[in-house]
């Protein structure tokens, strides 16, 4: 920093520390013991769309990078493009693979960012269930198709990481973290995580009780985003 900027209080912009990502394996026992809590085993990163040619050549090296169709067989990563322009790149992997999973996301925002694609880096997120979600009562008081909480989710075409955020809670507590899904996001320009909770059945509704609760739980696991106003919805994100 010149002596300029100093005088004036002017900063470089911080490199974003990717390696943040290999805390999650860590955040992810804590969210079991703490919350019941399990990965999915997919996980999304979110960028500013990448035009032409050179968005070709990204799915290839990207495909190429992980080996896609290999040893795992099928086809571990799924580019997207949601009514905003975003794309996102989904990785899958068996849920106990959450190390592998975040080894791809931690090489694809690698890769992006050294392929001059940072600026277009938004976030990436990690997605969580319940370990044994319970059922409600159906009819006979046996849980059954009329209990399920039958969540109806979009497949990534109304997400939006820059979308205003939900700075007050959006609905009443919930009565458990462990009966909602869960998503970890990573915001690359903040190096920083929080927890996004949207309520099953209800359109783009959080339960800003849930994130709270596992703010709390993972504050010692992973540098948790200060500002609530940077809790951005990721409404129907690929890998919720």
């Amino acid at each position: 920093m010149g002596i300029l900027d100093a005088l004036l209080g002017r900063s470089k912009p911080v490199r974003p520390d990717l390696d943040q990502l290999f805390a999650l394996p860590a955040a992810a026992v804590t969210l079991q013991a703490g919350a019941d809590l399990v990965p999915t085993g997919l996980g999304s990163v979110c960028f500013a769309s990448v035009e032409g040619g050179a968005f070709k050549q990204l799915q290839r090296d990207v495909r190429q990078l992980l080996d896609a169709g290999g040893e795992r067989g099928g086809v571990p990563v799924e580019f997207g493009q949601d009514e905003y322009d975003y794309t996102w790149l989904v990785a899958r992997h068996r849920p106990e693979g959450l190390g592998e999973l975040v080894n791809d996301l931690h090489a694809v925002n690698t890769l992006l960012e050294e392929n001059g694609f940072g600026p277009q880096l938004l976030c990436s997120l990690v997605g969580f269930r319940a370990s044994a979600p319970a059922a409600g009562p159906g009819p006979d008081g046996d849980g059954g198709p009329d209990g399920d909480p039958g969540p109806e989710h979009g497949t990534g075409q109304d997400a939006r990481p820059d979308a205003e955020p939900a700075t007050e809670p959006a609905t009443e507590p919930g009565d458990a973290a462990d009966s909602r899904p869960l998503a970890l996001v990573y915001l690359y320009k903040r190096g920083t995580f929080y927890p996004f909770a949207p309520q099953p059945g209800r359109q783009e509704k959080r339960d800003s009780a849930v994130e709270l609760q596992i703010r709390g739980l993972l504050t010692d696991d992973l540098p948790i985003e200060p500002d609530l106003g940077r809790w951005f919805p990721v409404w129907g994100a690929p890998g919720l």
